[in-house]
Order: C-alpha cells, then structure tokens, then sequence
C-alpha cells in the first residue's frame, strides 16, 4: 500500500507546490480533484483536454513530482432532481472519466448520488427509514426509475476509455452510504462499481470498517483515511444522526479528526489487515477535515501514524510454517 492524500487539502496552492510538499512528507500517491465538491484547482479537465499543450505540462508536473495517481476526484451529485445541476456534475464526471484515460489512470471516486422522491422533484431525498410505506415507494422510484439506470449507462461510458474502477464512497445523504447499497448496486450496474472506503462514515453509523472491508472484498477500489471521534455524551443524548453544522463541535455526535485523534492506532493496523486480505494493495488517500487542527499539523500527524500502521511491503514466505 502507499500513502496516499486527497490533494485539494492545498487547493489554495499551485499544483507543483502541493505536491511537492505532499512528497516531502513521504507522501507517494495524490487523488487529484477535477470537479464537483472536490473542485477543479488542480485540474480542469475541460481546459486540459482541450488543449494538448497544458495536458503535456500537466503530465510533466505529475511525472517531476515523484507521485503517481491514485485516482481522479469528481465527487457530485449526478442524478440531483435539478437537472441543471444533474447535468452540471455528469458533465463533470464525463470529463474526469475522458482525463482518467488520458492519463492512464483507471480509477475514479465519487458519490453514487441522490434523486428526489419523484419527477419533477426539487431537492434530493435521502430515505433513512423503513415506514411510513411511502419511503418504500420513493426507494423503488429512485433505485429503479433513477439510480440504476444512470450507473448502468455510465459504467459502459467509462470503460470505454479505461475507467475500469468507480469507487463510490459510502456516503449518508446519498444511496449508496452501507454495504448492502453499495452491495446492491454493484449487482444492478456490474462490476466497475466499487467502494472508495472511508472509515469515518461507517464509524458513526454503526458499522465496523474491518467488517464491511471483509464483506466488500475485491469491491474495495480505493481507499480514505480520515478519521471519527464518537461523542458518547452527545450522542446518548441525541444518536448519531447530527444536522448541527461542523462548526459545533462541543454539541454534536461526532466529529471529523484527523488520523489517529478519534480512534488509535490498534483500530487503524486493523483496518489495514483487513484491507490485505482483502487482497488491497493500492493507495490510502489522506482526508484531513480536523476543524480542531491546522490542517498542515493535522497532515504531518496523520502522514505519522500511516508510516506506523499501514502495510507496505508484499507478503513473505510463512518459513515458520
């Protein structure tokens, strides 16, 4: 495995300079963000594929900076009800996928997204519980009439230019946030969908990463590392599910933390034990969203702990067996 970042931390730096600093910390692989919530900063593939010239140096600052890329970044909503804006973050997503070929990068991270509860819908309605029997009715429209058909037609787009590996995070607030979603519309759209996992949300809601990882097996495409920290008092109080903003931490569940401040590192080696049987061997992209931490401290103690914890090397012969 290699450590690896979610680049758009520095999306207020150019891009040779980020990762410069990236790879002065040990750092070897970048997820590079190229639109939706991640941004374009460091790539705009509509200007790169658009121009060979800013493609060439965009390869030469990728190939000077000793880092290879994990993935490309194009976390959106695609089938948001607001087909402007459903439009907008396909667009997006087409044009990751068109870069991803151009660069011989065959992964891609994103959200499988959130219709509404009906045409004509004007925000995204994420169902949460079984009953009343209409949630039941807004769930089949929005897997049946929505989600499935979309993943299904953009996967064969995708592979036609490579993108063989759709790591959809688990994500609430969208369809696919558990294993049994991703599960679901792995089964419906093919194989190309897979997880980006990222213990941080599993955490909250109940789950145990190590577990999902051994349910998701060869599914797992990419991975995250940001962690979680459980308030116990808040959420006896309240439960898990939190709409407070992140800003108010001393009142919420949980919140964000970096590497090793929400669980230690015992909970992280096995995870990434986990992940070895589970016959991953690929990057595991650092998320610092620490609103308690300067974010260059909160990198450096994360880039600390993944150096501690994560498996690196290929597995030797058992020569005491």
């Amino acid at each position: 495995m290699k450590i690896g970042i979610v680049a758009n931390m520095l999306q207020d730096k150019p891009l040779k300079e980020a990762l410069e600093y990236y790879r002065s910390l040990g750092i070897e692989a970048a997820e590079i963000g190229c639109g939706g919530y991640p941004g374009k900063a460091h790539s705009d593939p509509e200007n790169l594929l658009a121009n060979r010239w800013e493609l060439k140096k965009f390869k030469e600052t990728i190939e000077d900076s000793g880092l290879c890329i994990s993935a490309f970044a194009c976390h959106g909503n695609p089938v948001h009800p607001d087909q402007e804006l459903a439009t907008a973050y396909h667009r997006d997503m087409c044009d990751a996928v068109r870069l991803a070929g151009e660069m011989g990068v065959d992964t891609i991270t994103c959200f499988s997204g959130c219709p509404g509860d009906r045409p004509g819908a004007k925000f995204p309605n994420w169902v949460t519980c079984a009953w009343p029997e209409d949630y039941q009715k807004i769930l089949d429209y929005q897997w049946n009439e929505v989600l499935i058909p979309y993943w299904s037609k953009f996967t064969g787009f995708a592979r036609m230019y490579g993108v063989t590996k759709i790591a959809l995070e688990l994500h609430p607030g969208f369809m696919v946030y558990n294993t049994d979603t991703l599960l679901r519309l792995r089964r419906a759209a093919g194989p190309s969908i897979g997880a980006n996992f990222d213990p941080s949300h599993l955490l909250w809601q109940g789950m145990e990463p190590a577990v999902v990882i051994r349910e998701l097996g060869e599914a797992v495409y990419h991975v995250h590392a940001k962690d979680v920290k459980i308030d116990k008092w808040n959420t006896a109080r309240n439960g898990v599910l939190d709409t407070r903003h992140y800003s108010d931490e001393g009142n919420r569940s949980w919140i964000f933390r970096t590497v090793g401040y929400g669980n230690d590192m015992a909970y992280w080696k096995e995870i990434f034990s986990a992940l070895r049987l589970a016959g991953y061997d690929g990057a595991v992209s650092i998320e610092h969203e620490d609103s308690l931490m300067d974010r260059l401290e909160g990198l450096e103690k994360a880039v600390g702990v993944l150096k501690e914890c994560i498996i690196r090397e290929g597995r030797t012969e058992m020569w005491w067996a």
